[in-house]
């Protein structure tokens, strides 16, 4: 049963930035139980490093599953490259 008083709203969708290092976590990772590498596994990384940080977005929300909102995405979250 869901809580009826939740202590915070907020819609779980994620945007993911990494730097370089990215890919030389990528190089180390084994595939899951499904064959795939998986994102959680990088994210894991990153926590047990402290390098994870998060912030909350307000205001906005779009897919990213097309051209043109993936090119969206990107101006919404990258404003001064939006041009």
């Amino acid at each position: 049963m869901r809580n009826q008083d939740p202590q915070i709203v907020l819609c779980g969708h994620w945007i993911y930035f990494y730097d370089s290092a990215v890919f030389d976590i990528i190089k180390t990772l084994k595939p899951s139980g499904r064959g795939e590498l998986e994102i959680t596994d990088v994210n894991n990384r990153y926590i047990e490093k402290g390098l994870m940080t998060f912030d909350i977005l307000d205001g906005w929300w779009t897919d990213a599953g097309t051209f043109e909102s993936l090119h969206r995405a990107n101006t919404l979250g990258c404003p001064e490259r939006g041009q």
